[in-house]
């Protein structure tokens, strides 16, 4: 499989070197050259297929091309070592539970299975590089607004031949986020900026294109930019509608999806998902207070604006990055104009947007109701939901993370005290290892040139 640059002005890439250089030469994202449907026949034995089996022939499609069978199926079973359960709130609403990794939180599919590929990538003894001061290392970039830095931290932790640096806000992650990625040392290094996480973004945007950078160091990025972060998330789409379809046996009801979205990496998987044959009639796009998104869908403009710090901090994102893969996708790779895309987007997805107010309503609400507690941003799924579903629809909306991961705020808002998972309270009891950073992107240029 060859893969393109949303901007169109850089070289085809085959899959080693999108993954390696998770950005294109020209800025791009890289999308892959064909999105291959899978047959009527997966679909019809998939509700009786487990996680594993259903990822597997998912990631084939993906990944066949470019990694033999057994190595393919290696990587995909070591990285699903968890379910990700759907769980009934109230009529014809359901949750899918995307916290059951390691870290709580969805993206722990995308981080794990990225690393094994580069791993898988570094073993073959393909991966090279020009500098003779990188010593072979890939060095991981990743900016973060709450749960990728950890996702990634952990599912890179220990792996050889890849050194990460975590970039985050300062004081905008909540402190059980925070811990789970700068408690670990190893070969993971926490740095703190004084910014927003649009400023943490653009600095990582920033280091892959200089030259003299890459000239000394191996870059790659780790947020959902990168094709290997952001395309394994699908597998939790198809298994959704696996289990809803063997809960519900006959399912009678058309299926929407609702999905919580900052940076629209978990959506814009879902998206290439319906594109391989996915069964769902329509999605929704909920935000926070960030409605950028949202106001693209009402007026067909795109304008990208700094980022609100709300109460859903992972979703607190001004200028989404994957929304030029939304374009790419719905334009036909800009074949389309802009107003046809529209049309095409719209037709397909609705969106919804939030305050910090009505976050907590929701919160309360959806817990009086029905003894089912949701995170901050799970709180805008549902609502979006149970505004949006139409008589003959049964909904699912993604609970992204774990309360707990935001206990100060859910035990407020609540008036409950959540409990804490052994795994996030074992991060608790670490030190704090972290690197001040200006927003400065040549004081972050030489921070790296120093540890090349």
């Amino acid at each position: 499989m060859q893969y393109y640059s949303t901007n169109g002005k850089a070289p085809m890439a085959d899959l080693q070197k999108a993954v390696v250089k998770g950005l294109a030469e020209d800025r791009g994202l890289y999308m892959p050259e064909r999105i291959n449907r899978l047959p009527k026949a997966f679909f019809d034995d998939m509700p009786a297929m487990r996680f594993q089996d259903i990822a597997y022939n998912v990631a084939a499609a993906f990944f066949g091309e470019d990694i033999d069978g057994d190595g393919l199926k290696e990587l995909v079973y070591d990285t699903l070592q968890f379910d990700c359960p759907i769980v009934k709130v109230k009529e014809n609403i359901y949750a899918l539970e995307l916290f059951h990794g390691p870290t709580l939180a969805f993206k722990d599919v995308g981080a794990r299975f990225m690393a094994r590929l580069l791993q898988y990538f570094l073993r073959s003894g393909s991966v090279g590089c020009d500098s003779s001061a990188a010593n072979g290392t890939v060095n991981v970039l990743v900016a973060t607004s709450g749960d990728t830095g950890s996702a990634v931290a952990n599912g890179f932790l220990g792996v050889e031949g890849i050194h990460v640096y975590v970039l985050y806000p300062k004081g905008k992650v909540s402190p059980i986020q925070e811990c789970q990625f700068t408690t670990l040392g190893q070969n993971i290094t926490a740095v703190e900026v004084d910014g927003v996480f649009d400023d943490c973004q653009a600095l990582v945007k920033s280091a892959f294109m200089d030259k003299e950078l890459n000239k000394h160091m191996m870059l790659t990025s780790a947020n959902s930019i990168n094709v290997a972060r952001f395309l394994p998330q699908a597998f939790y789409y198809f298994n959704a509608v696996a289990r809803l379809t063997s809960l519900l046996s006959p399912l009678t009801s058309d299926i929407v999806m609702c999905v919580p979205s900052g940076n629209f990496g978990n959506i814009c998987a879902a998206l290439f998902g319906h594109e391989m044959g996915l069964p769902v009639k329509r999605f929704i796009a909920a935000n926070n207070a960030n409605d950028v998104f949202y106001n693209y869908l009402q007026t067909g403009q795109y304008e990208p604006k700094p980022s609100i710090q709300t109460l859903a901090n992972a979703m607190d994102v001004g200028d989404p990055s994957n929304f030029a893969r939304i374009i790419n996708l719905y334009s036909e790779n800009g074949q389309l104009s802009p107003e046809e895309t529209h049309q095409r987007i719209t037709s397909l997805i609705s969106g919804a947007t939030y305050s910090d107010e009505q976050i907590k309503e929701t919160m309360r609400k959806c817990y009086e109701e029905t003894g089912y507690i949701l995170d901050p941003h799970g709180a805008c799924g549902y609502r979006a939901l149970e505004e949006q579903l139409e008589e003959g629809e049964v909904g699912i909306f993604c609970e992204t993370a774990h309360p707990a991961k935001f206990k100060e705020k859910v035990d407020e808002i609540l008036g409950i005290d959540v409990e804490i998972p052994e795994r996030l309270a074992a991060f608790m009891r670490g030190e704090k290892q972290s690197v001040p950073m200006a927003n400065d992107f040549e004081a972050f240029k030489l921070f790296l040139l120093e540890r090349a």
